[in-house]
């Protein structure tokens, strides 16, 4: 069933207006009849049954020699996504927009630097955005605004206009969202991958690799997840408090898919088996909310985040495959915890656990491998696109190199006309926890379904080749 424009922005008005509103922290009983109500609508999105249009995992798109590339947000990941493209043959930087025009003035001087020409400018208003992505000399527009519905707004308005799509995670933070990317990207035959950079981790990359060649058996469960420390109460230069207000407002798992994109692409997640069912729990809040009261005593600025509507410290989620496989995700940004993705992978013959760093194996005996056997292993297992790659990609840097590696490699697919490593579908599923947990946690942690958003199609989707047997001849520029 196609989602009706008018009815997906009519839902999406009420899913914005429906947060605002409501308390969504779970922590009073006498509240949860009005929490509930918000999120009715998201168990009936993730129980509608879809047709496919057309199956973009694994599709071919026509080669691009050049792939000209448009930029929309430059204020902190757009930078980041544009140094990497800049390195790459075969890769014109068209356009470069941001609400802020600073931005794209600091972003041109990222070109020069690379000593390339300067690239059309497009900012000054809320929607200068949408100009961007009508440019006709523009292949695929890199999106890296604030999360939100910009992300699938933006997305969509760039498929309907003959681009490709590649968009900072998650993709979409309503089903609604997640089914228009879907949908859109089926019917205009444009691809539209999400940036998850973790897949191109090289201890997350070894780690797929050892499960390809069947090093751990057959996955039984991987445990996953975002613990990252952060003061969000800082006051952002000429930005805004967008993380702040989101966790005011919505009690879940709000970034996911640094955690399950690498753990989904080991299970074969929408290529042989698929999510189906997930419960989520949240903690009470225990510090943001006190944070944003002492911040307000003394300044005015704080006052309007001095509610006691904060999201829980520590959400954790559970999630059943349809081949009976298990996922356990948390995220927690606020308690003082060492980063960690957990990245954890077991199997019938051995497990994997990477934090704490350089990682560890077993393979059922008494105790964890040595750190000479763990060297064998990793020398044995490095995956060819880091064999390739990797010392390039740690020289020009990005989170250790994986920013480049991910740029890289969807260059690459482009020119050769080969699918992304990450299609539409995990950008649709691996965002839709967001939305998923919110309804769990808002009804007592009851366990909601999960939508296929291959629509059976996953039965015969090939599992990702990470050989690089095909591609790979995507050349670099001189480092400056």
């Amino acid at each position: 069933m196609k989602t009706n424009r008018r009815r997906f922005i009519n839902l999406a008005g009420v899913t914005v207006t429906g947060m605002i509103a409501a308390d969504m922290t779970g922590m009073h009983a006498s509240k949860k009849t009005k929490q509930s109500d918000p999120f009715a609508h998201t168990k009936t999105i993730s129980e509608e049954e879809h047709k496919q249009v057309f199956n973009m995992c694994g599709y071919s798109a026509p080669k691009l020699a050049t792939v000209r590339v448009g930029f929309i947000g430059l204020g902190n990941r757009g930078p980041v996504n544009l140094d990497a493209m800049a390195y790459l043959e075969g890769v014109e930087i068209k356009a470069l927009c941001d609400k802020r025009m600073v931005r794209v003035e600091n972003s041109q001087k990222i070109l020069s630097k690379h000593g390339l020409p300067p690239a059309m400018e497009y900012g000054g208003s809320d929607d200068a955005w949408m100009e961007l992505c009508k440019n006709p000399d523009i292949d695929l527009i890199s999106i890296a605004v604030p999360r939100g519905p910009l992300h699938a707004r933006m997305a969509v308005c760039a498929m309907e206009n003959g681009k490709h799509v590649a968009v900072e995670a998650p993709a979409a933070s309503t089903l609604e969202e997640a089914w228009q990317l879907v949908e859109t990207s089926e019917r205009t035959k444009k691809h539209c991958m999400m940036l998850e950079n973790c897949c191109y981790d090289f201890f997350e990359l070894l780690t797929l690799n050892m499960v390809r060649e069947g090093f751990f058996g057959e996955i039984i469960h991987a445990d996953a997840g975002y613990l990252h420390h952060q003061n969000n109460f800082i006051k952002p230069e000429g930005g805004d408090m967008w993380r702040v207000r989101e966790s005011q407002h919505r009690n879940c798992n709000l970034y996911p898919s640094h955690g399950i994109g690498p753990v989904c692409q080991a299970m074969n997640i929408n290529r042989g088996d698929r999510l189906i069912r997930m419960t989520s729990m949240s903690s009470n809040d225990f510090i943001m909310g006190k944070m944003a009261a002492e911040l307000a005593k003394t300044d005015s600025f704080y006052k309007e985040f001095d509610t006691d509507s904060y999201r829980g410290d520590i959400n954790t989620s559970i999630i059943r495959t349809l081949n009976g496989k298990t996922i356990m995700l948390q995220y927690d940004i606020t308690s003082p915890r060492v980063y960690s993705r957990i990245h954890t992978v077991s199997g019938t013959k051995g497990i994997y656990q990477k934090y704490p760093l350089p990682g560890r194996i077993s393979q059922g005996k008494d105790d964890w491998f040595t750190e000479q056997e763990m060297d064998e292993l990793t020398k044995k297992y490095t995956p060819e696109i880091v064999k390739r790659m990797g010392e390039l990609a740690k020289e020009i840097g990005g989170h250790g190199g994986m920013d480049f590696l991910m740029n890289w490699r969807l260059i690459d697919c482009l020119r050769n006309g080969l699918a992304p490593e990450q299609d539409v579908y995990d950008a649709a599923t691996w965002s839709s926890i967001v939305p998923l947990s919110e309804w769990s946690v808002a009804n007592d942690s009851n366990s909601i379904r999960i939508p296929d958003f291959t629509c059976g199609s996953y039965k015969t989707n090939l599992p990702l080749d990470i050989t690089l047997s095909m591609g790979g001849n995507t050349g670099v520029r001189k480092l400056k």
